[in-house]
């Protein structure tokens, strides 16, 4: 029997979802070029939620095609390589003039390289991890950052460039390397203890109703380091007890 193919519609319900995410994106670089940053930070979290949608509806409704796949890269090298260069430049990397504009075309020049490795990678790599920061994740660190230093503004205003220009070459650097960020596809590991899940689940809500701007920047500064030690830290110790259990001991 013939397998009955998905309605046409139904095709075009990621790819609209996608569209939104790449008009977020574009939105919030005409918002950066008219000052208005913390719109222009809302915009690009929103495409951040539309990008998470798009795949899974694809997979829901048994959608997914290679034209969705490069049509997803090309939406979030706008909503999250491009726009929050732009929005760095304008907010505070402009105060570097030519410095200040190689720094975010380093972040955007970055991400894409960071898609098109993704897009050649997807099938050989673990679904546990991401090998470098997603790009989402990068613009999303970007957005908080602003939005954590806006309250902070005249007590690290002599600092902001300086920490902007770090943050832009960073999160750029970072996604093009090897380290390893979970990717949150598999769930084992909360499966296993879902009442401790729970009890951190909402002591974070807590946390991010209470203080949301100063939460959202330390959430994501703490999937960027869990990363680093993962790669750094664990994973080499990991492998160094595996390679002793291999190795035959001499008598």
């Amino acid at each position: 029997m013939e397998k009955k193919q998905p309605h046409k519609s139904i095709y075009l319900l990621p790819n609209m979802i996608t569209t939104l995410s790449m008009f977020f994106g574009f939105l919030s670089i005409i918002w950066a070029i008219q000052g208005r940053y913390e719109s222009a930070g809302l915009a690009v979290l929103i495409a951040a939620l539309m990008d998470s949608l798009d795949g899974k509806v694809a997979r829901l409704t048994n959608t997914t095609s290679d034209f969705g796949v490069q049509y997803d890269s090309l939406s979030d090298l706008v909503a999250f390589g491009l726009a929050p260069a732009v929005l760095l430049w304008q907010w505070q990397l402009k105060s570097f003039d030519s410095v200040g504009m190689a720094a975010a075309f380093i972040y955007t020049a970055c991400g894409a390289l960071r898609l098109a490795r993704f897009n050649i990678t997807t099938v050989a790599a673990s679904k546990r991890f991401f090998i470098g920061l997603p790009i989402p994740a990068g613009g999303c660190t970007v957005v908080c950052f602003i939005f954590f230093a806006a309250p902070f503004t005249d007590f690290l205003q002599p600092a902001l460039p300086w920490m902007s220009l770090v943050l832009s070459v960073c999160a750029g650097t970072l996604m093009i390397s090897s380290v390893r960020y979970f990717s949150f596809k598999e769930y084992g590991v909360l499966r296993a203890h879902p009442l401790r899940v729970m009890l951190i689940f909402l002591f974070l809500l807590a946390f991010v109703v209470s203080y949301p701007r100063v939460m959202a920047f330390l959430l994501c500064l703490v999937y960027i380091a869990g990363g680093l030690v993962y790669s750094f830290v664990m994973l080499p110790r990991r492998n160094r007890q595996l390679l002793r259990a291999l190795t035959p001991q001499k008598d």
